[in-house]
């Protein structure tokens, strides 16, 4: 790392200053004074008064006592921080923890090596001196921001203004990756705002706010900003590809967009790597570290200290303290305000079906406060896309859907999940950062009207957050092992050859081509049967696909057991099909329709979107239907043939047929909760309706009533309790029987639909298979 003197922006002393000194070291004072002699040679009608400071810890009570009297002598005087700025050495990342004991490539090496390594290369070292300010000008920022109780606060917020001028100098000779919020709790204890809120607040100390603070405490030290990501990468390298594909002008536009605003990282979670992700993609792009909200679950044995100094804030599970969450409403300002990057998922857990969950607000709602409280002129939500080839906790997500438990995060758990990453091959990650959402834009100004407004807050809030969601689906690229994986799951067990798979995956790639959807490399090479093979190879041996070889030729199939591991593939590309399966199953309804076809196709296509709103993100109605009939007009005069009731021909036509592949599962799962209901209480609890449920649906799959143990979920049941209270099928009424049956019948007569659909869909594959072996047949 090389740096140039005319970086430092050396201070020129003159008229009177007090210089506050950090340093540790002899060799740092000889520096120190050499730096002083040399100004006092340079300027011999200035007057330098020095005190000098211990670099890390508070000043002994002596000292601070003398800093009182020497702030007290001249209000004029200006207060210059000063200390020694150690160059990074250079070596590799992965040799800094040697680089400790060595003294090589440590930030402030050993005292005992320090001359040595400044005589061997004196440019190693320079003293820097941060911005001065008079006193009087310091003291008026004490008056006006803090309690301002007595002399020696006013010196102790000196110290602290030091510090933070210090940071700047050297944070602009590091780059912006190293950027980290310092004195956290001293600033926000002596804050006005903060102790007139505590007041507030019943049985509220500042002793135990500053409790609260340690526990929230965080930061990157320039150590771990090294170190943590370099870790991080050597955990996922054990099956990943090392080398992360990003998108270099999102990461540009964002690289700008950080220059000027605040931002909150939001990004999808679908594996606790995304925590390890996150980090390393800002550092290797040199963009500013970004703050991490965690469960206080993950801060265990030696991983809670090392990932509160890597930038991770742990939170309680429950929120129910006024007190807490008044300290964690200022952190979060006190964060924003000083314009450090904050991060969390969006979903608030992982998602274990692999399709994007309903936005969490909570944290949300605190940044909100802090904006309209006037703590920044704008906030960016900057969506994060978080996507991976293969994972091997889809494992762990089929046993969920079983009716499994969690297993607790541990010291054995922690080693087992590293372990695991380097079992096998599991492709590339993908991160993307769409545009960012702007607070000031869904928010209006600063202490405008949503300040007292909670409603509509609120509403502006879920807007945001949709927003942030739906931008990080459009980006989110479809990858091989999704579109193999919605393929064989549709076979329910019967196996198919590589021809058959290369073939049947072509409509599906022109229709993502068509709609300009983005696609990995691994899904552009299904075009060869070469890369549907690879993708094959990379997903055998039961994840989760089975390969039959020793006959003529190899076919594979999806194995009843692996069908969970198989969705959570196929679920993270259903958003990309979910509009044009709707089109399809509301024609097959239109198609039953004995009057009023088209109206009958408009009435499903939106009954569609209401059943499934707990499942996707759909945009709202008016441009909902503006996408359908975007889908639509693909076929000329399609509105004609709908009313005339030449649906199959419309149906026969179109490419892929996929309603089957895509939503099977969810409708499944939907009829077997609603089959339980018919004679469950009004009122059944969420634990009784889902293990009813399961054992009803291992009953029908074994009876083959539904087509797959995919329906069978615990997971699926959960949202499907969500689609039953919302249709009032969960609250006492005189006609909840006869309301509970419809609602079951309902769902059968859109299996129906779909069992159309898929009809048809296999007389498209048997004409694609007769055609392919007739041009085998054919005389070369």
């Amino acid at each position: 790392m090389k740096i140039y003197a005319d970086h430092f922006a050396p201070f020129t002393a003159t008229d009177d200053a007090l210089v506050l000194a950090s340093m540790s070291s002899p060799a740092e004072r000889e520096m120190l004074d050499d730096w002083l002699e040399r100004q006092r040679r340079e300027h011999p009608d200035s007057h330098v008064e020095v005190l000098q400071l211990p670099v890390d810890d508070d000043p002994p009570p002596a000292v601070l006592a003398r800093l009182v009297e020497l702030l007290g002598a001249d209000e004029d005087r200006s207060v210059v921080p000063v200390r020694v700025f150690w160059v990074p050495g250079g070596l590799p990342t992965r040799s800094k923890v040697v680089a400790l004991l060595s003294g090589r490539d440590t930030y402030r090496p050993p005292q005992v090596l320090q001359h040595r390594i400044l005589k061997k290369d004196p440019s190693r070292a320079r003293v820097v001196a941060g911005e001065p300010a008079k006193v009087s000008e310091l003291r008026q920022q004490w008056s006006d921001t803090t309690v301002a109780e007595n002399p020696r606060e006013f010196a102790r917020f000196v110290i602290r203004r030091a510090i933070l001028a210090i940071e700047r100098v050297e944070l602009r000779l590091l780059g912006p990756e190293y950027k980290s919020p310092r004195l956290i709790k001293p600033e926000m204890l002596a804050s006005a705002r903060f102790r007139e809120g505590l007041e507030g607040i019943p049985g509220a100390t500042v002793d135990k706010a500053s409790e609260m603070l340690d526990e929230l405490s965080t930061g990157w030290s320039r150590f771990s900003v090294d170190l943590i990501p370099s870790l991080g990468r050597a955990i996922f390298s054990r099956g990943f590809d090392p080398n992360v594909d990003y998108d270099r002008e999102e990461v540009e536009s964002m690289r700008r967009a950080l220059e000027h605003h605040p931002a909150v990282l939001l990004f999808s979670h679908r594996s606790y790597l995304d925590g390890v992700i996150v980090p390393v993609a800002m550092q290797e792009n040199r963009l500013p570290p970004v703050h991490t909200f965690a469960g206080i679950n993950l801060s265990f044995g030696f991983m809670g200290p090392l990932m509160r100094h890597s930038g991770v804030i742990f939170l309680r599970r429950k929120l129910d303290d006024p007190l807490y969450k008044y300290v964690l409403r200022q952190f979060v300002g006190y964060i924003v305000e000083k314009r450090f990057n904050l991060s969390w998922s969006i979903e608030g857990t992982r998602s274990r079906t692999g399709k994007m969950l309903p936005p969490k607000l909570g944290l949300l709602a605190y940044v909100a406060d802090a904006y309209l409280d006037g703590r920044s002129d704008d906030i960016l939500l900057q969506p994060v896309s978080i996507s991976f080839d293969q994972l091997h906790e889809t494992a762990e997500y089929a046993a969920y859907a079983r009716g499994g438990e969690k297993a607790p995060e541990g010291l054995s758990w922690l080693y087992n999940f590293i372990k695991a990453q380097g079992e096998r091959n599991y492709g590339k990650i993908y991160v993307r950062f769409p545009e960012a959402v702007s607070m000031r834009e869904h928010l209006g100004e600063p202490h405008g009207p949503l300040t007292t407004d909670d409603a509509a807050k609120r509403l502006a809030l879920q807007k945001m957050a949709f927003e942030v969601a739906w931008r990080i689906l459009r980006v989110t690229p479809v990858n091989a092992s999704a579109l193999v994986s919605a393929l064989l799951l549709t076979t329910r067990g019967v196996a198919l050859t590589l021809d058959q798979l290369h073939h049947t995956l072509q409509d599906s790639l022109d229709y993502l081509e068509r709609k300009q959807t983005p696609m990995t490399n691994s899904a552009l090479r299904l075009r060869t049967a070469d890369g549907v093979r690879a993708a094959l190879d990379a997903l055998s041996n039961g994840h989760p696909i089975t390969c039959i070889d020793g006959g003529r030729e190899p076919v594979w199939r999806i194995a009843p057991e692996d069908e969970h591991e198989a969705a959570f593939y196929r679920n993270t590309l259903i958003d990309a099909f979910l509009e044009t399966s709707i089109v399809e199953l509301a024609l097959a309804y239109a198609a039953r329709a004995e009057t009023e076809r088209l109206e009958a196709f408009w009435s499903q296509v939106m009954r569609l979107r209401d059943l499934l709103k707990f499942e996707f993100y759909f945009a709202d109605s008016a441009a909902f239907r503006e996408h359908v009939a975007e889908e639509m007009s693909w076929h000329d005069d399609w509105e004609d043939h709908v009313a005339a009731g030449e649906v199959d021909m419309l149906l026969r036509a179109k490419k892929p047929l996929i309603a089957g592949a895509m939503l099977r599962p969810y409708f499944e799962a939907y009829e077997i909760v609603a089959d339980v209901l018919r004679d469950a209480p009004a009122e059944i609890g969420e634990k009784d309706l889902t293990n009813k449920a399961l054992g009803v649906g291992r009953q029908y799959a074994a009876q083959n009533r539904v087509r797959s143990t995919e329906a069978v979920s615990a997971l699926l049941f959960a949202t499907a309790r969500q689609v039953a209270a919302d249709q009032h099928l969960l609250e006492p009424a005189g006609d909840l029987d006869e309301r509970r049956t419809a609602f079951r019948d309902e769902l059968r007569g859109i299996l129906g639909d779909m069992d159309r659909v898929e009809q048809i869909a296999r007389e498209q594959f048997y004409v694609r298979e007769v055609a392919r072996r007739s041009l085998r047949s054919e005389p070369t």
